[in-house]
C-alpha cells in the first residue's frame, strides 16, 4: 500500500517480517492516528506476535461508528489470510476509547484486550474540554507552538530518548488542526454502554502511567476495572501519558510479567506500510 493510499483510507501498518503463525496483535494509536509511534515497541512485541498498527489518514473525520467498522473490516481481511489464530486488541489513549467500541461490537473476536491510559476520562478534565472547544480560534500556524507546549503533559520527557521526543513532536505537528479538533470532539462526546462492557469476559489488562499529567489515567483504569468482569490493573510508577515511548517501558515484558501471554505468544523491525 502506498503512502497516498494511507491518506485515503484507514489501513494497517505491518512489520517487515510478517508472522502468520503467531497471534495477531492489533494496536490502535493515540490522537495522532499515525500508528508510527509504536515502533519503539515493535521489536519486543514481534517476539510473540504478528503486529499490526492502525494508521488513519491525516484528514480522517470519521465518527466512532465508522472508525469501529474500519478496524473490524481490516481485522477480517487479516484473518482471511490465516483465520485460525487468536487476536489481541491493544488501544492507547484515543485508541483505548476506539478499542472499547471495537470490542463491544465484536465481543467474541478478541482473545485478550489491552487498554493503555484510555482517554475515556477526557470529560473529567474540564479545562481540557473547555480548551478543546476554543481551539478553533487558534490560527493554524500556532499549532506548532501548542504542540511543543503540550509535550511535558504527554510524556515524562527525561525518560524518552532525544530521537523519540523528536518523533513525537513531528507526529503531533503532522496532524492538521481540523483533524485535531474533530478527534477532540469525539473524545468530548465519547460514551460507552457499560452493560456491553460487562459482557466482555476475556482477560483485559488495564495499564496506567502514575505520572500521567494529561489525564487521570490511574483513577480511570480503576473505574473501568470495576465494570469489566475479568481484568488486571498495572500502574507504571514513573510513566506519563505516552508511556510506550519511554525507554524503561517494554510492553511485551509487561504482558509476560502479568501472565497475559498464551503459549504461542510466549516465545523467545520497525513498521512499514503494506497492502
Amino acid at each position: 500500500m502506498t503512502i497516498t493510499e494511507v491518506e485515503l483510507n484507514p489501513c494497517f501498518l505491518t512489520p517487515k517480517r510478517v508472522q502468520p503463525e503467531y497471534p495477531l496483535l492489533v494496536y490502535l494509536p493515540g490522537m495522532d492516528g499515525t500508528g508510527q509511534l509504536l515502533r519503539s515497541q515493535t521489536a519486543g512485541l514481534e517476539t510473540g506476535f504478528d503486529v499490526r498498527s492502525l494508521a488513519l489518514p491525516r484528514k480522517d473525520l470519521n465518527t466512532w461508528d465508522a472508525l469501529t467498522k474500519s478496524v473490524l473490516d481490516l481485522i477480517d481481511a487479516e484473518l482471511e489470510k490465516s483465520s485460525q489464530r487468536p487476536v489481541y486488541l491493544c488501544g492507547e489513549s484515543f485508541g483505548g476509547c476506539l478499542a472499547m467500541k471495537v470490542a463491544i461490537q465484536a465481543p467474541d473476536l478478541f482473545k485478550r484486550i489491552i487498554l493503555i491510559n484510555p482517554a475515556s476520562s477526557f470529560h473529567l478534565r474540564p479545562w481540557l474540554s473547555w480548551a478543546s472547544q476554543l481551539t478553533y480560534l487558534v490560527p493554524s500556524g500556532l499549532y506548532d507552538v501548542g504542540a511543543l507546549g503540550l509535550l511535558p503533559f504527554l510524556a515524562s520527557l527525561s525518560r524518552i530518548s532525544r530521537s523519540d521526543r523528536h518523533d513525537l513532536l513531528k507526529t503531533m505537528r503532522s496532524v492538521p488542526a481540523e483533524t485535531v479538533l474533530w478527534r477532540l470532539s469525539l473524545l468530548r462526546e465519547f460514551d460507552i454502554d457499560e452493560e456491553k462492557l460487562r459482557r466482555l469476559t476475556q482477560p483485559v489488562l488495564l495499564i496506567a502511567g502514575a505520572s500521567d499529567r494529561l489525564l487521570p489515567s490511574v483513577s480511570e483504569v480503576n473505574r473501568i476495572g470495576k465494570i469489566l468482569p475479568n481484568n488486571k490493573i498495572v500502574v507504571l510508577p514513573n510513566c506519563g501519558h505516552a508511556c510506550l515511548l519511554e525507554q524503561d517501558t517494554n510492553l511485551y515484558e509487561i504482558l509476560k510479567d502479568n501472565d497475559f501471554l498464551e503459549s504461542k505468544a510466549d516465545k523467545g523491525t520497525g513498521l512499514e506500510v503494506r497492502g
